[in-house]
Parts: C-alpha cells; sequence; structure tokens
C-alpha cells in the first residue's frame, strides 16, 4: 500500500488528537480528525452555559494544529482575551466558531468555513452536530454529570454514558469505512478517547471496519483513576461499555506494558524538550511500525 491510497482517521479530544493530526498533517486530506464534543470547562463551558452548543474549543485547537503556527490565522483563532470581564479568558476562535454556529445553518457548515478561511485540507468532524454531555455512574449507583465533573472522579465509573444520546454525521461514518488506518487517542481516557465511542453510530462503523485500529497511550500517567488501570483492563473497561472490542493495536511509551489481548507496540516516543509530548517523528515510527505489521508492503513515510 502507498502512502497516496492510505487513508487514516484519528479520533479523540484535547491535545493529544491535535498532536497527532499535526504530526500527519502533511497527508493533507487522506487524514480526518473525528473530534470529541463534550467539554464543559474554561471558555467552551461558558459559552455552553449561554445557549446549547456543542463544546467548540477542541475543534479550534484540532483546526489550528493544521496550520502554521506563526500564520496569522492560527494567532487569530488561538487568541485568549485576558482580564476580568466578560471577555477575559475567552478564545478568540471559540467566539468566532460559537457566532458562526448561530448564523450557519449547521456546525459542519462553520467548520467547512474556517476550514477555508485557515487552507485546511484536512478533514475535521465532530463527533456529533448535537449538544451533549458525559454522565459517569458510581458502583454504588450515585452519577456525575459533565466532563469537568467526570475528570475529577476519584474512581472509576462502572459505567459512562452520553446525555443525552446522540447520533453522528455522515461523514464520521465514511471516513471510518474508507480508512485504512484508525488511531484513537492519545489523551485522557474518559474524557478524550472514550466519548466517541460512546456515539453508537460511531462504534459500528468501527466494528465493521476494514483498516486497523490503534490507540495511542499517553507518555505519563494521567490525572484520574484511569492512570491505575492495566492496559488490559482498560481494553474489559471499554469492550463492557461499548459492547465491542474496536482496538487491534496499542502504541505505548512504557516496556513494561502487555496485553493478553491486542498487539503491543513499545518505543520511545517522548519529545526530548517536552517529556510528556509525543515527538512527531518518534510517532511516525512507532506508526509506521505498526502498519509494517499489517502489510509489510504498506509504508506510512515522514515527508520531507
Amino acid at each position: 500500500m502507498q502512502l497516496k491510497t492510505l487513508n487514516i482517521v484519528a479520533i479523540g479530544g484535547g491535545h493529544g488528537l491535535g498532536r497527532v493530526l499535526s504530526t500527519l498533517s502533511f497527508m493533507g486530506n487522506q487524514l480526518t480528525g473525528i473530534v470529541t464534543t463534550t467539554d464543559n470547562g474554561g471558555s467552551t463551558g461558558r459559552l455552553r452555559k449561554r445557549s446549547s452548543t456543542i463544546a467548540w474549543g477542541d475543534l479550534r485547537n484540532c483546526l489550528t494544529q493544521l496550520v502554521d503556527e506563526n500564520s496569522i490565522g492560527s494567532q487569530l483563532f488561538n487568541f485568549r482575551f485576558e482580564g476580568e470581564d466578560e471577555l477575559g479568558g475567552h478564545n478568540l476562535g471559540n467566539l468566532i466558531l460559537y457566532g458562526l454556529g448561530k448564523v450557519q445553518s449547521s456546525p459542519m457548515d462553520s467548520i467547512k468555513l474556517v476550514r477555508r478561511l485557515l487552507r485546511v485540507r484536512t478533514q475535521v468532524l465532530p463527533m456529533s452536530e448535537t449538544p451533549t454531555d458525559l454522565m459517569a455512574f458510581y458502583p454504588e449507583g450515585r452519577c456525575r454529570l459533565g466532563e469537568l465533573s467526570v475528570d475529577d472522579m476519584p474512581i472509576m465509573p462502572n459505567d459512562l454514558m452520553l446525555a443525552p444520546l446522540v447520533k453522528t454525521i455522515k461523514p464520521c461514518k465514511e471516513a471510518i469505512q474508507n480508512a485504512d488506518l484508525i488511531i484513537l487517542g492519545p489523551g485522557s481516557f474518559l474524557t478524550s478517547v472514550i466519548p466517541p465511542l460512546l456515539v453508537r453510530d460511531i462504534t459500528k462503523a468501527i466494528e465493521r471496519r476494514k483498516g486497523h485500529c490503534v490507540f495511542i497511550d499517553n507518555i505519563v500517567a494521567e490525572k484520574s483513576p484511569a492512570a491505575q488501570l492495566t492496559l488490559d483492563e482498560k481494553l474489559n473497561w471499554i469492550e463492557k461499555n461499548i459492547g465491542s472490542m474496536p482496538i487491534d493495536s496499542v502504541i505505548c511509551q512504557d516496556k513494561n506494558t502487555h496485553s493478553d489481548r491486542v498487539n503491543v507496540i513499545c518505543q520511545d516516543l517522548a519529545h526530548n524538550k517536552v517529556s510528556h509530548h509525543h515527538d512527531n517523528e518518534k510517532l511516525i515510527h512507532a506508526l509506521e511500525t505498526c502498519v509494517n505489521q499489517i502489510s509489510p508492503a504498506s509504508k506510512i513515510e515522514i515527508a520531507s
């Protein structure tokens, strides 16, 4: 399989998905990002409290990761207001996307317009165009609502769901169906990686996948109860919550990681200057290893 025929879908949220999209940005329109839209903190959370809307922050972050950080577009969409007034703490890109969402017929129309403004070739899609929140259930039946609350849970929830249940959009299903490689993570397990898998249409599309699905684990332990789980415990938790096992391989940093369920690729992935970030070239090398294990004839190459 040649690079020009390789279609990649990366699924997740937060800064993790943004770094993956940035790393693979040379893939252009052969790369698709499907973004978690359940965030209810910071500037995004304030906009969601103002009126019903999807979470724009992670979408904005992914879009700006696909353009030159020194460009006017990147600086504009990443600009954050200072001060204690109504604008203080708000991100200008979030406000622009929120405003476009009010005048465009759908969130996808807003995203397409911003892609044209920023000249982003890669398709960036929300996991759903319908606003929804995370709901987590403790073993004794109590629950927490909202991504911020779920992040602060002291123990792993028995179950995680979306409230309300939502459907994905057709381009998400088509991208997964056509993908040769599907990437999950890295990022917060409960609030970045899992939410898109709770959208039943996305899970069904992954179940019917023709491509290989790889989970990229975090380099350092996250500050959540998921950090206490072994890899197989994470996989078992996913299977219990979504009813299937979407992962074929795992890429990780810790050489002590092993699994009885999936193929594990352990390599040095850490950035030399920011140890908790994945290094671009190291991550691509790990993806090369994964793809070559699937098919020796296929290879992802670093763009010169």
